[in-house]
């Protein structure tokens, strides 16, 4: 399908042609798919992603303005898809790591320990914590972190996926881990395991 077509059955999609649209489902299911796998890494997670892709498009198309081609539109609503995917999946075990000065890795994590209510209420509002923590970060680098921790995604991928060069992602995601242990350390000293030169650690590109 070459741009003037594409333009043409978007027209014909954004006026509520059922048709149209499917047209351009089939045109991009393929690309929207593999790059929803390759975030989240889980078959399911991707199909379900994908629906969700394309339900957002149908209920949006009319706001896309043809200033890009639509593979790029669709890059931007499927990684936000993703994204969001990502945030939502709370496993028992919350684990992450923040590099010290000197690139040695220290893990923060919240064990699944909880056989009495007082340690389920405990665990649940240290996750929720987290989550908050999480939602206070710059979308920026919450997006970087969140694929490399609960995405289990290399720097290089994350690099290719944001389309943003490798420093940046590096230094986006250690800023991202740094400030989550702050807040979190000031919030109940979730992290007494974790040397001060770990917190205080500087940057590491």
């Amino acid at each position: 399908m070459n741009r003037d077509e594409e333009k043409n059955i978007i027209l014909k999609a954004q006026k509520g042609d059922i048709a149209a649209f499917e047209k351009l489902v089939s045109a991009n299911e393929g690309f929207v798919y593999n790059l929803a796998l390759r975030t989240l890494g889980n078959e399911q997670d991707a199909q379900d992603a994908a629906q969700d892709v394309f339900i957002k498009v149908w209920t949006s198309l009319a706001s896309f303005r043809g200033d890009s081609k639509l593979s790029v539109w669709l890059y931007r609503v499927t990684s936000n898809v993703c994204t969001d995917i990502l945030r939502r999946r709370r496993a028992d075990t919350v684990s992450l790591t923040l590099e010290d000065e000197n690139g040695a890795e220290n893990e923060l994590s919240i064990p699944d320990t909880a056989p009495t209510p007082h340690e389920a209420l405990e665990k649940k509002e240290r996750q929720s914590a987290l989550a908050s923590a999480l939602d206070s970060l710059p979308e920026d680098y919450r997006r970087a972190l969140l694929l490399r921790e609960s995405g289990g995604l290399s720097y290089a991928e994350i690099s290719a996926l944001l389309r943003t060069d490798l420093g940046t992602v590096k230094s986006r995601i250690f800023r991202a881990r740094k400030k989550l242990c702050e807040i979190l350390s000031e919030d109940g000293n979730f992290f007494e395991s974790i040397p001060s030169n770990a917190r205080k650690g500087g940057e590491q590109v």
